[in-house]
């Protein structure tokens, strides 16, 4: 599962865009810099392909370690 850090969000969407799943889409509330950041909108359907982390081009988006790998 995606970690979206949204203080470093600045909406460019491309997340959204390359999301082999679709299963992002933009929220509703501002970050401190006023950007819309992405949400997850079916954690299940997430595949942890890593696209999303690879696009973001200020790294707001990280996907954690699986435990014991």
């Amino acid at each position: 599962m995606i970690k979206i850090n949204a203080k470093y969000c600045k909406s460019c969407g491309y997340c959204i865009r390359f999301c082999p799943k679709k299963i992002l889409e933009m929220g509703t509330e501002r970050n401190r810099r006023g950007h819309f950041y992405p949400v997850v909108t079916d954690p299940d359907k997430c595949i942890s392909c890593g696209i999303c982390a690879s696009m973001c081009p200020d790294a707001a988006i990280e996907l954690p370690a699986k435990e014991g790998a």
